[in-house]
């Protein structure tokens, strides 16, 4: 079978079984399954999702990343796994730039990194923990963008991520029958309060950041009982690590101050962080010549920089010495990423497997 049906036929059994963060179990055993079809070694883990694969011989070790998992969310009216950030895609490339390049002549190996988790901000860690990227000095990462971002036909050479924080709030207070509200705290006066602290949260208009709630429970069916408890969930970002790490400690300072205002216990955790990008210079050059060799000038676009964050960056600020950049695709894709109904042109697959297999052929003799 023609290496364009393949991708076409990965990308449609993905698509069709989507699997949340760390649940991500049949989706690694058909990774597995056509891995082994391909008669490609690899290996699997015992305690997490995912799967690493390797082809060729020698020194140099190149790597390449596909994040495997799907967004919970509510599509038409119902709540489940659903592909919306185009990780099917990726998986679907990913290995497509494996088929053409596994029976070519490479200046060393390249290893495949079918990675759990990106959703959760933490699962380039669990594979970095692991040992994938052992060895490794250059690492390529590919993401479908945005119509407003990257038009049908061009690719861009690096994506220049900022960085996230996503916090989950917990508030305890007292519940109280709705005649007595002086016997209780109610919850739902401080997360109202928070909601307002959050507009006052201020910085240089020269640094792109944003802070806001993203979910919100509390109370119950019954109408007469003042809530003593609220969850809440916030989404922090900043186009830098410096600007993040300050809007952390004027989030969680305030956020205490409001505790204490409303007499009442606030816990925050700050459950997941993905850092700014950390673009190579060198891996972003490896990545513009494959990319030229597919789309040629006229499909070659500036880089692009996103508020959005992959915890693809993990992989260089975990190890300095990696030289790494993530291609952004574009594929006429709309509305929007996580959006339920995020659509693409799925022959942009095509170009962007081909594009991965020249960057990592291409990256194999230059490591």
């Amino acid at each position: 079978m023609a290496v364009t049906q393949q991708i076409r036929n990965w990308f449609e059994h993905f698509h069709a079984n989507p699997e949340v963060s760390w649940k991500e179990h049949e989706t690694t055993k058909e990774i597995g399954r056509i891995l082994t079809e391909m008669d490609v070694p690899f290996k699997t883990f015992e305690d997490v999702t995912g799967a690493v694969a390797e082809i060729g011989k020698g020194d140099r070790v190149i790597a390449v990343r596909a994040d495997i998992d799907a967004l919970w969310q509510e599509v038409n009216g119902v709540y489940q796994a659903n592909h919306s950030c185009g990780h099917d895609g990726h998986m679907a490339m990913v290995l497509g730039a494996l088929a053409y390049l596994k029976d070519e002549e490479l200046g060393g190996r390249i290893r495949f990194v079918f990675q759990p988790a990106e959703e959760k901000g933490n699962g380039s860690n669990a594979m970095i923990d692991r040992g994938a990227v052992d060895d490794v000095s250059y690492m390529f990462g590919i993401h479908l963008r945005p119509q407003e971002e990257l038009p049908l036909g061009k690719a861009s050479a690096a994506i220049r991520h900022g960085a996230a924080y996503f916090v989950e709030g917990t508030i305890r207070g007292v519940d109280a029958h709705g005649a007595r509200p002086h016997q209780g705290v109610n919850a739902i006066d401080p997360l109202l309060a928070i909601g307002q602290f959050l507009k006052t949260v201020q910085f240089s208009p020269y640094e792109a950041y944003s802070v806001k709630l993203t979910n919100i429970q509390a109370g119950g069916e019954s109408l007469n009982i003042i809530p003593g408890s609220a969850k809440f969930g916030l989404d922090i970002r900043a186009q830098s690590n410096d600007v993040l790490q300050q809007l952390k400690k004027r989030v969680d300072t305030g956020i205490q101050q409001i505790a204490e205002l409303y007499t009442t216990e606030i816990e925050l955790k700050w459950a997941d962080y993905t850092p700014a990008a950390e673009v190579s210079d060198e891996a972003a050059a490896i990545a513009r010549e494959g990319i030229l060799d597919v789309l040629g000038e006229e499909g070659l676009a500036e880089d692009v920089v996103t508020s959005g964050s992959d915890d693809f960056h993990f992989y260089t600020i975990r190890n300095p010495e990696l030289k790494a950049t993530m291609i952004g695709l574009g594929a006429d894709l709309g509305p929007g990423l996580h959006h339920p109904e995020m659509t693409f042109n799925r022959e942009a697959l095509i170009t962007g497997a081909k594009i991965l297999a020249e960057t990592l052929k291409c990256a194999s003799f230059k490591a």
